[in-house]
């Protein structure tokens, strides 16, 4: 893979993360009821440059919605972000990340972003391809075993943040320094993985999409995937491995989500049924839209006003099954 520019924020990557992010808080109510949990301040999930993503206390004294553009505190300055998610959903994540428990102060949304702050954010990203080729040459002049994989100039351009692989310890002291001399501010030395390089790529799969990691997937695995993945029959590993390693040299994203079909049905079970089965119920006539193997969950949406409505196995199974079997015997 060769030295990427991650596009994050305003590239049509983000574009896709966020119009995901509001379709789930379209759905805020369907998921979660009208019960009114107790609120952890007003938390609002800011996504910063490369796909990372914090949790921030609103300090504006106004409602953000997703999409918008907002200054952030930054570990002793200031950066620019996108609001990714607000209100019960943010408050959701926030818990389940354990993040209530922690003492220590949060970091504040200072206030909206203005068409200056968005200038200005268009001049340090034209100054990050500048400072990505002083990065490269000055790594090769030090003779490091390490490969440059990206920069990132905070907004106030205090800190500058070095990503890179590297298959070996390597001991970049006196890079730091030369690099501190040159660019006047603190540096970090960021040592990623390629699943993480992947997901700073600007880049596109073998199937002709976006990449996984890099558009809509919430977070990377080390590989959570290879239990189910599979060598045809037949055949040899070493001749389906170009078919199931993507771009970071790792098992692919995708194949977590793809199967033979009977072994999903087998998974299913004999009472589940598959996507577009019509159902009868006491509020009129409905459909499954989808059933969610992890979470054991089906979900039917209703003729009539496209309600939709989640549904436990077993529920499901109290409701439907006993029919299905009369029906069929």
């Amino acid at each position: 893979m060769s030295n990427v520019v991650c596009s994050c924020l305003r590239g049509e990557n983000a574009k896709v993360r966020l119009r995901l992010s509001q379709l789930l808080h379209e759905e805020v109510e369907v998921l979660y009821g009208d019960s009114n949990e107790d609120v952890h301040g007003d938390i609002c999930e800011v996504e910063l440059a490369g796909c990372l993503r914090e949790f921030f206390l609103n300090n504006t004294a106004v409602p953000l919605d997703v999409g918008q553009e907002v200054i952030v505190e930054s570990d002793g300055g200031y950066d620019f972000g996108t609001v990714y998610s607000t209100g019960r959903i943010a408050r959701k994540k926030f818990v389940l990340k354990g993040l209530e428990k922690k003492t220590e102060p949060r970091p504040v949304i200072l206030r909206l972003a203005t068409p200056e702050d968005r200038e200005t954010l268009l001049q340090v990203m034209k100054k990050q391809d500048e400072i990505r080729e002083v990065c490269t040459a000055k790594v090769r002049r030090h003779g490091l075993d390490m490969k440059l994989v990206d920069v990132e100039l905070r907004m106030d351009q205090q800190k500058l943040s070095i990503y890179y692989t590297s298959a070996h310890r390597v001991d970049f002291r006196n890079l730091v320094r030369d690099l501190a001399g040159e660019f006047r501010a603190r540096i970090q030395m960021v040592q990623i993985t390629t699943r993480e390089e992947a997901r700073r790529a600007n880049a596109y799969g073998p199937c002709g999409c976006l990449l996984c990691c890099s558009s809509w997937l919430q977070k990377i695995h080390a590989n959570p995937f290879a239990d189910k993945v599979h060598a045809p029959e037949g055949g040899s590993c070493e001749s389906h491995s170009f078919n199931i390693t993507g771009i970071c040299n790792k098992t692919k994203c995708c194949l977590g989500f793809s199967g033979n079909d009977s072994a999903e049905r087998s998974a299913r079970g004999p009472h589940m049924p598959v996507p577009g089965t019509p159902l009868s119920t006491p509020d009129g006539p409905a459909v499954v839209e989808s059933v969610d193997q992890e979470k054991k969950v089906v979900w039917i949406v209703y003729e009539q006003g496209s309600r939709k409505r989640r549904l436990s196995f077993e529920r499901f199974n109290s409701m439907f099954a006993k029919k299905r079997e009369r029906r069929s015997s």
